[in-house]
């Protein structure tokens, strides 16, 4: 059942996405990085990636509308933005992302060679950063405690504001962008 959250952005479930797309109604396009879309992705999306959306490059199929998903809505709403702001008056998402759709028991499309997906990526470096920031401060120089507290306040600033610059700059890398 489709629902209304904003004037113009509708947000769909699962069980709806699923039977337009049984009856090829919508274009379904991936927001997510090539790399996090390589790795899983709904059957029949198309990836076109937020970090470089632009609403020029979406493909001009006939009058199916456009749904938009991405892993959890976050990104997709963002994308929808940039719609509006191209002059769209109506986009909609998959609410939930792809994780309400794994939810509801819908198959994906996985692929085990894909790279790991940007949130473990930094995972794993911001835990790197720390430790080696507390292992340098510890035996080397405390002025190394500056590295853990920085990256500490950069995850604080990404949680609270839902943004991640180390993971869009962990997205630009060549082999985040194959596909």
């Amino acid at each position: 059942m489709a629902n209304f959250i904003t004037d113009q952005l509708q947000s769909i479930d699962a069980e709806t996405l699923k039977q337009w797309l049984d009856q090829d109604e919508i274009t379904l396009i991936d927001v997510r990085e090539p790399s996090e879309h390589a790795g899983e992705h709904i059957f029949g999306s198309i990836s076109i990636p937020l970090s470089t959306f632009d609403p020029l490059n979406l493909p001009v199929n006939g009058s199916k509308p456009f749904v938009f998903y991405c892993q959890t809505s976050n990104r997709s709403s963002q994308a929808a933005q940039k719609l509006f702001a191209f002059g769209f008056k109506q986009v909609m998402h998959l609410q939930g992302g792809l994780n309400s759709w794994k939810q509801a028991g819908y198959p994906t499309i996985v692929n085990k060679n894909a790279p790991i997906s940007i949130m473990r990526q930094v995972q794993i470096v911001a835990g790197s950063l720390v430790l080696i920031g507390t292992l340098l401060g510890a035996f080397v120089s405390p002025n190394f405690l500056f590295l853990s507290g920085f990256v500490g306040a950069g995850l604080l600033f990404a949680g609270i504001t839902n943004t991640c610059m180390m993971a869009q700059l962990l997205a630009k890398l060549p082999y985040n962008q194959r596909v």
